[in-house]
């Protein structure tokens, strides 16, 4: 089984390069940025799925006082409103992987914004508690279908999957980010056009993106790896024609691909103890902490209650939500383009270092705040606490740990591993969600210095078990986790 699993490992490092030649240097010829618009234009339909995943995620803040005051919710009501998007997105990604692998990807992308629209209309028309709630779930569940689609996992990569398909390995991190890039900007336009549009009318505008994708869908192939593997091979060979240019040779990739899928079913397929066993084990542990210090730092709280953040701290959450909603695109961008420059390390490192001084400052001003002290500083200190914080998160934690995962495992338990990890981290969005409001209730300050806590683990975790990834094979990094493993030990 090993040895299979080593030769299965050359096979997709061998196939990956092939599938980048031929879009980029050219299989036959005339291969060149004009023949590539129909992979422009895929990657435009996928990035709309990740700022419709943005709205959603963006709507709970800017609408928090307008919700609880039309329709009298308590601050517990608010919360399950608030945090049940991520357990509806726990499900969506769970069970969306049958449906995907039954539909393909272009029906998995209907079905999930179906949900989408189901549930911003249901938001819409609510009045009351229970209705919110649904039409919240019914959004989670699409944007846990969204994930699932659009991480790669069984390509090994957290991006938009028909752009994973043709992304060379130098660009992994570069393409992560673009979609970690449009998902901020749609939590950014949520907060920006909440601030002056009714809640309702909020609901309304989530349905643009959902709009833009279905009509979208009719234009692009559906992904070239799924038809091969359903053995529709008329329709492989016509939708990897379509990706790469009606100029280009595309036959000897098109048997690369095939024979790939052909070693890959030969293989054994993975279970769930299969991530258990020795060799694993320690990469499976890896990608499940990064997720869980990824949630469980504060992430979801600070950015589902910002504008309830700002007001308690004194400061104007009109003015304090634009700042943030400004800056978290920026820092985005910026971690986009560095992204496949400095390495997956440094940057969680950096990232991590900035999210804990974001806590202990915005701590700092909170407890100032309590003891009646420093009363005009304190609100400042506490909006320079939140930005800091955002910033650190958008330029590494956000989409680094995902491009670890998907370089850490042999592609066999890929989409085992990719499971369990997303389980995990959906988990860790709601379990941040549902408990911020009662935390902000027992103590502004003491919310903040427990997340500095496990942002310092999450430190000391990173410099003594993550290994770098950047440019690396699989047989390198599997190396370096074991050497750094036999040197705790």
């Amino acid at each position: 089984m090993a040895i299979k699993e080593d030769v299965e490992n050359v096979v997709h490092e061998n196939i990956r390069e092939p599938l980048v030649r031929s879009c980029g240097e050219g299989s036959g010829h005339g291969s060149g940025k004009e023949d590539q618009w129909m992979v422009y234009l895929s990657t435009f339909v996928a990035v709309c799925g990740s700022y419709e995943f943005g709205c959603c995620v963006g709507y709970s803040s800017p609408t928090q006082s307008a919700i609880t005051e039309d329709l009298s919710l308590t601050t517990s009501e608010y919360s399950v409103f608030g945090s049940i998007l991520t357990f509806g997105a726990m499900i969506g990604a769970i069970t969306i992987g049958p449906i995907t692998d039954l539909v393909g990807r272009k029906g998995a992308l209907r079905m999930s914004c179906a949900f989408c629209v189901v549930g911003w209309l249901a938001i819409y028309f609510a009045e009351g508690a229970w209705a919110l709630d649904i039409g919240r779930l019914a959004t989670g569940y699409g944007m846990g279908a969204f994930s699932y689609v659009f991480d790669a996992i069984l390509d090994g990569c957290k991006v938009p999957i028909f752009v994973s398909e043709i992304a060379p390995k130098h660009l992994r991190g570069r393409l992560t980010a673009l979609n970690q890039l449009m998902i901020v900007s749609g939590v950014s336009v949520s907060f920006i056009i909440g601030l002056v549009v009714s809640w309702r009318a909020l609901a309304l505008i989530g349905l643009i993106p959902c709009a833009v994708t279905l009509f979208g869908l009719f234009l692009i192939p559906e992904s070239p790896r799924w038809l091969a593997k359903k053995g529709r091979h008329k329709d492989f060979e016509a939708a990897l024609q379509k990706l790469r240019g009606k100029d280009v040779d595309v036959s000897h990739e098109a048997a690369e691909i095939q024979d790939y899928i052909a070693t890959l079913d030969s293989l054994p397929k993975a279970k769930l103890l299969d991530l258990f066993q020795r060799r694993y084990l320690p990469a499976v542990l890896i990608a499940v902490f990064l997720m869980v210090f990824q949630q469980l730092g504060g992430i979801n709280g600070v950015c589902f209650y910002v504008s309830d953040i700002f007001e308690q701290a004194g400061f104007s959450s009109t003015v304090g939500t634009i700042i943030y909603a400004i800056l978290q695109v920026v820092v985005t961008g910026i971690g986009a383009s560095i992204m496949d420059k400095a390495g997956r390390k440094p940057l969680i490192l950096t990232s991590a270092s900035g999210l804990l001084l974001g806590c202990v400052v915005t701590a700092i001003a909170f407890f100032l705040t309590a003891q009646e002290l420093a009363l005009t500083v304190a609100p400042v200190l506490a909006v320079t606490g939140i930005l800091i914080f955002i910033g650190a998160f958008s330029i590494g934690m956000g989409a680094v740990p995902w491009i670890i995962m998907s370089e850490i495992f042999p592609i066999n338990i890929k989409g085992q591993a990719g499971s369990l990890a997303t389980l995990v981290n959906w988990f860790g969005a709601w379990l941040c969600s549902y408990t911020f409001n009662f935390l902000m209730s027992w103590s502004t300050y003491g919310t903040f210095i427990l997340y500095a806590a496990i942002n310092a683990l999450a430190i000391v975790f990173v410099i003594c078990f993550v290994p770098e990834t950047k440019g690396k094979t699989l047989e390198e990094i599997q190396a370096a986790i074991s050497k750094e493993r036999s040197v705790e030990t």
